[in-house]
């Protein structure tokens, strides 16, 4: 697993720029709905593809450290997800410093912010749209083996977890690192404490009772921004 982050993390990246390249940088209206549906429309060619190279069966990526623990206190630990919550920990530690301590990061936080403007102070938007692309799916992908070790999974895997990291994004609040860390680890605590205290039926459903009612009285999520209107 450790050899494999290593190879799929910079291929992942790679990949990532050329669909960038190829099918989103040619979007010239309505960018941000057309290239949600682009890229949609390419992962659904791409799970086709595997589909049929791999047929939908359902597989599990085989370590030694997928199974072995280790005890403390009263208590054992696997140490795949020891090693996954370092991987969230090393992940997370260096996308803070590439977005707030690099000149790419004040790039990027600009342009989102406003496009235009960036472009006019002389900021290489296009360059940092793409690499933000590769660096987006490399994370992914990192996740994606993390995930793929500790549970079956096969191309259509993809539908619940997506699911599950959209409630993430709007909880947390749309282009917020620190939103999207507290909602996530919010969401396992709810859905543990409801699997114990409850039944693991209900522990989806009870997080999203939550996050409907917090939307209901701050609709930007926990850390949005709220964006003024034009009069």
């Amino acid at each position: 697993l450790f050899l494999g982050l290593l190879i799929t993390i910079p291929v992942m990246f790679v990949l990532g720029l050329l669909i960038e390249l190829l099918f989103i940088r040619p979007i010239k209206r309505d960018r941000t709905m057309l290239s949600i549906l682009v890229t949609f429309g390419v992962a659904l060619i791409i799970e086709g593809v595997l589909n049929l190279i791999f047929s939908t069966d359902f597989v599990q990526l085989h370590a030694w450290y997928v199974t072995a623990s280790f005890q403390v206190g009263g208590f054992y630990l696997a140490y795949i997800y020891v090693f996954g919550f370092l991987l969230a920990v090393a992940l997370l530690g260096a996308l803070y410093l590439l977005l707030y301590r690099t000149k790419f990061g004040h790039s990027l936080r600009a342009t989102m912010q406003n496009r235009t403007a960036a472009e006019l102070i002389g900021i290489d938007v296009e360059r940092v749209l793409a690499i933000t692309f590769g660096i987006g799916i490399a994370l992914a992908a990192a996740g994606g083996m993390a995930f793929g070790a500790t549970t079956s999974f096969n191309a259509n895997s993809s539908y619940d977890l997506i699911s599950r990291l959209l409630a993430i994004i709007i909880f947390g609040g749309m282009g917020s690192l620190r939103g999207a860390m507290i909602a996530s680890l919010g969401m396992l605590v709810v859905e543990d404490v409801t699997s114990v205290v409850w039944s693991p039926i209900w522990a989806s459903t009870v997080f999203f009772i939550l996050l409907v009612i917090i939307l209901l009285a701050r609709p930007q999520g926990l850390f949005g921004q709220v964006e003024g209107r034009k009069q």
